[in-house]
């Protein structure tokens, strides 16, 4: 994957950022795209939207050893702007990385990474801080913590869905999820995006 050419991000990007954490994680964090400071570092969630991550992580109790960070993107965008292309490139390698770290519960961090995952859900801003069901995974999203960089008026809302994050880590950390929450298909009349549809249905890596 570190010379992988599958999109235009190649062009432009310094390095290729894949994860952070150990072999083995509990809940996984994905986040949308890396910044400038995880392009030169290699690392995702080493900037400021990082600093507000590991507060959060710190609120939540979370030893080390539990969580790993990802991204759907894996390379910086130019202008940090989401390019769905990128993501339909990257898909293959998030589904991998998935299957090999098998963590028992997934958190998303912004509205891409969630749509990527459930192009059937609510908006963010009204489907963060509910437990939803990915693939027979819990699935958790939250705002994305560069919201909070943009202003307070995302504060409260961060703060009151880490809480219920905190309520539901039991059901995370045992790989629960709640009723009715199976592993979804593609919705009727929706085609989600190429990450959501490669994502769902599954299927071999392809070569770079």
């Amino acid at each position: 994957m570190r010379r992988c050419r599958r999109c235009v991000l190649a062009r432009t990007r310094t390095n290729i950022v894949i994860y952070r954490g150990p072999p083995s994680p509990v809940l996984l964090f994905v986040g949308e795209a890396p910044g400038r400071d995880e392009d030169r570092m290699g690392l995702p969630f080493v900037g400021s939207a990082g600093r507000i991550l590991a507060r959060a992580i710190e609120a939540l109790s979370l030893e080390p050893w539990e969580f790993g960070i990802t991204n759907v993107v894996m390379c910086r965008p130019p202008g940090n702007r989401f390019l769905p292309e990128a993501a339909g490139a990257c898909a293959p390698w998030l589904q991998e990385k998935i299957h090999r770290l098998r963590p028992r519960g997934l958190i998303t961090l912004g509205s891409h990474a969630l749509e990527a995952f459930r192009p059937d859900a609510l908006p963010i801003t009204s489907a963060a801080g509910r437990l939803w069901g990915w693939g027979g995974l819990p699935l958790f999203p939250l705002l994305h913590p560069a919201a909070l960089l943009h202003g307070p008026r995302y504060r409260a809302r961060w703060e009151e869905d880490l809480r219920s994050l905190r309520s539901v880590l039991p059901d995370l950390r045992a790989g629960r999820i709640p009723p009715g929450e199976t592993a979804p298909g593609p919705v009727p009349g929706t085609t989600g995006g190429p990450l959501a549809k490669t994502l769902l249905q599954g299927g071999d890596v392809p070569s770079p």
